[in-house]
């Protein structure tokens, strides 16, 4: 029987490491590349993932990673078309190629973006027909405010003007396990300084949340049926800001008083965007969730604390 291959390009992250577990676990031969090996979490060698010192721009390592062809190649450090553009060679060679793109790609109906001056205000879940911004041009620096969203845009656009069947990921705020940046720390640190008060500004927002959980199981359906699409990948409930940071406090025990203010900067935390991802596509395509974000939540939680 084949033994089914994976590579994932940046795959100690939470996402990266989260599916390449889940495929590991489930028989797959896993190979994850990186900057340094010391990130590689000790669970993922355990299971039999193999870690592989390669920079995202040497393409020609990754082909010789790729070899004659893997089954899934998940490129989850491409941010900008030139980045897409570079890798589609390899891509050629694997049955299923999935680009991991962002919610920073979407527009209101006034054109607005996240990483604007004037936020955006949208009328209800984001389905991947929406408005998105329109894609960078060559030389955009990905690794600015107003450069990140155009730049994901170009890349997605790159991966599904190739012909091949790339299947592009649209995550909301990742939550697990190995983050680079855990939006959970803040709230964590806040409640070990002051005991006794939490203030929350904007505590009925709903930010919706994807935990690299669920994203792996989603990953592990797109593997078996390759197709060029855009599929959103979110949690299926949709808790409000309170919600989150009341999960926070019960997971560490924390039994202050969560206080209302309209202080937006005393009472600031990380989930305070309106904004809902629609994962119908996902679901009829066959994605079953692990959990819903509230229960998935705690595995960062542990994991930061």
């Amino acid at each position: 029987m084949h033994q089914r291959r994976a590579v994932f390009l940046g795959g100690t992250g939470a996402i990266g490491g989260a599916a390449a577990l889940r495929l590991a676990r489930a028989g797959w031969e896993v190979a994850v590349t990186g900057r340094d090996a010391a990130r590689m979490p000790a669970e993922l060698a355990a299971a039999g993932v193999r870690f592989h010192r390669v920079e995202r721009g040497e393409v020609r390592e990754v082909g010789r990673l790729v070899g004659d062809g893997v089954d899934l190649l998940v490129d989850l450090v491409a941010y900008t078309g030139e980045d897409v553009a570079a890798m589609l060679p390899v891509m050629a060679a694997v049955g299923c190629p999935v680009v991991v793109s962002g919610r920073a790609v979407y527009v209101d109906r006034e054109g607005r973006d996240l990483n604007g001056e004037v936020p955006p205000s949208f009328d209800g879940p984001l389905s991947e027909t929406g408005p998105t911004l329109t894609p960078a041009p060559p030389g955009t620096d990905p690794f600015t405010r107003e450069g990140y969203g155009p730049c994901k845009a170009a890349a997605e656009r790159v991966a599904l003007d190739s012909g091949l069947p790339v299947t592009v990921l649209r995550p909301s705020k990742v939550h697990g396990r190995w983050a680079r940046n855990p939006r959970t720390l803040t709230v964590i640190e806040r409640m070990r300084g002051d005991a006794e008060r939490f203030d929350l500004a904007s505590g009925d927002v709903t930010d919706h949340l994807s935990a690299a959980t669920n994203i792996a199981a989603l990953i592990e359906v797109v593997a078996s049926r390759p197709e060029a699409r855009i599929l959103n990948a979110a949690d299926p409930d949709t808790p409000t800001a309170e919600a989150i940071v009341r999960a926070i406090a019960a997971q560490i025990a924390w039994e202050g008083e969560i206080v209302r203010t309209e202080d937006s900067e005393r009472g600031r935390h990380p989930w305070q965007t309106p904004m809902v991802l629609d994962t119908t596509a996902a679901r009829e395509l066959g994605y079953r969730p692990v959990g819903t974000a509230i229960e998935l939540l705690s595995e960062e939680v542990r994991w930061v604390a």
